[in-house]
């Protein structure tokens, strides 16, 4: 009785939204239109730059707050890595427009997430929630926001600007491969829980009906499609 009524009050914490980190998360993606404008209308990089570091520094906030008050949610989990990735279409739009980065690696960093988006309605219709982030996701994502502001500064003279070229396309080049690594990594942990599903349903007595069923916790997910779970 004791382990329902916990396991109760766990889902019923994940269901939150009104949260302190949730409220920071949305913070941060009311920053990503402003970001864009600076960058495209006054071309403000400084404050840009700013407004990328404030984003950095609230993204590690909102995690710290969330483990240390124990208000990790779903919400929170979607919302975290949906900002990360307005950020670095906002940064690839703004670089591209303003020709400090060629429209082709724009184009490879869109398409791994339009291939990664397309999936989700395959998986939800299996019963899976969106798979959560993996270590090679957030280590791109880290090496494309530290690429995006020193591309920025390379386009300023002298040593510092020189200096920022170099070291911003080889994070911008690591980015990019480790985007695509985690993608795959993504693509590996959906297969295997779609065959894990379909095995379900060819099993006697099995679900005949996968979307009717209830979205399975991203999490666990996860951890079905690391094992290899297989009915």
């Amino acid at each position: 009785m004791a382990t329902a009524t916990n396991q109760g009050e766990r889902g019923d914490a994940a269901d939150r939204i009104w949260t302190v980190p949730n409220m920071i998360s949305v913070l941060r993606l009311l920053g990503v239109p402003l970001f864009l404008w600076l960058v495209l209308g006054p071309r403000a990089d400084v404050w840009a730059l700013g407004v990328l570091a404030g984003a950095g520094l609230t993204d590690w906030l909102d995690g710290k707050i969330a483990r240390a008050w124990n208000q990790t949610s779903r919400l929170g989990t979607l919302l975290d890595p949906m900002a990360d990735r307005l950020y670095i279409f906002a940064a690839l739009l703004g670089l591209t427009v303003r020709d400090i980065i060629p429209w082709w690696l724009m184009a490879i960093l869109v398409l791994r997430d339009a291939l990664i988006v397309g999936a989700l309605p395959v998986l939800r219709y299996h019963g899976y929630g969106p798979l959560p982030v993996n270590l090679a996701g957030k280590a791109a994502t880290l090496c494309l926001l530290y690429a995006f502001p020193l591309l920025f500064l390379a386009g300023y003279s002298g040593a510092v600007g020189y200096v920022a070229q170099i070291v911003g396309w080889a994070f911008a080049i690591w980015g990019t491969a480790l985007y695509w690594w985690a993608g795959l990594l993504y693509s590996v942990q959906g297969s295997r829980l779609i065959r894990r599903s379909r095995a379900l349903e060819r099993a006697p007595g099995g679900d005949t009906n996968p979307g009717a069923r209830t979205a399975e916790k991203p999490v666990d997910a996860a951890r079905a499609a690391e094992r290899g779970t297989q009915a």
